[in-house]
């Protein structure tokens, strides 16, 4: 999952976006850098990043990842849009665009099933908001990787492909493998926005422990991302303690690389390698 910086040949700046032909694509697939395309993988997994995400990722400042995102958007390799606000104004969102998507299929050999209006549906989704919260948590452990010896996210999948994967045992908003230093930690996340009931939430602990009941994995953690203090005792006050797999919770605020993971019956809390009592075996 890590990526070093990548400065390649740039693309021309436009003035307006090009129509996507032959001879975009032809020019696109000498210009376009490892790092684009590693970007454009990730859009396709991920759906939609933001300027500061992408920024966490892959880029040495904000005003590089400016420069180059436009560039990209200008050859219709990325889509974007800017969500509405009540007070201020949101940061760019990316998407995969038109071209993005033809150098995708090609590189992969097949269509990959891109549709413009999917772009359209996603800026106007209510589940936007929880979809770039949960990919926050992913990109705040990438980014702190960049700049940490030892750190390493391995793994990093979305809810769409843990939906497959599990065949819909299990339905995380992501799953990832973290490594700090020699331990190395698999989880499913949990990201809660508010909007819905406590027991509700509660109610998702039982599907990960029928799966670790009939796997015999019960090494992968399920925490829970929550955006606010009181919600998170409230939650706290639900989840009992001798689950079958480590559990626990953390605020939207804190970075997911530090200290900020609260145990199920705890009081202290821990590193996210921590929530194991052993160093992780081999991932799933």
């Amino acid at each position: 999952m890590s990526r070093r910086d990548h400065n390649g040949p740039g693309l021309s700046p436009a003035a307006g976006r090009i129509q996507v032909d032959a001879a975009l694509l032809a020019r696109l697939a000498a210009r376009l850098t490892e790092r684009d395309r590693w970007l454009l993988r990730l859009l396709h997994e991920h759906r939609v990043l933001t300027l500061p995400q992408l920024t966490q990722l892959a880029f040495p400042s904000p005003r590089a990842a400016r420069h180059r995102m436009l560039m990209l958007y200008q050859h219709a390799v990325l889509d974007r849009f800017r969500p509405s606000l009540p007070i201020g104004s949101a940061p760019h969102h990316y998407l995969l665009g038109p071209a993005g998507a033809a150098v995708l299929s090609a590189e992969q050999g097949r269509d990959i099933g891109y549709r413009a209006e999917h772009v359209a549906a996603l800026a106007h989704s209510a589940k936007l908001a929880h979809l770039v919260g949960a990919n926050t948590v992913f990109t705040t452990l990438a980014a702190h990787a960049r700049h940490t010896p030892g750190c390493e996210l391995e793994r990093w999948w979305s809810e769409h492909r843990c939906r497959q994967s599990w065949h819909g045992a299990v339905r995380p908003d992501g799953y990832g493998r973290w490594r700090d230093g020699g331990r190395g930690i698999d989880f499913f996340l949990e990201y809660d926005t508010g909007t819905e009931p406590l027991a509700r939430v509660a109610a998702k602990l039982p599907s990960y422990q029928r799966l670790a009941d009939s796997s015999g994995i019960t090494d992968t953690a399920v925490v829970f991302v929550l955006p606010t203090a009181a919600r998170e005792r409230n939650l706290h006050a639900l989840l009992r303690p001798g689950s079958v797999v480590p559990v626990a919770t953390a605020l939207t605020a804190g970075n997911p690389a530090a200290a900020v993971w609260l145990p199920v019956g705890g009081t202290t809390r821990l590193p996210l390698t921590a929530l194991l009592p052993s160093p992780a075996p081999e991932p799933w």
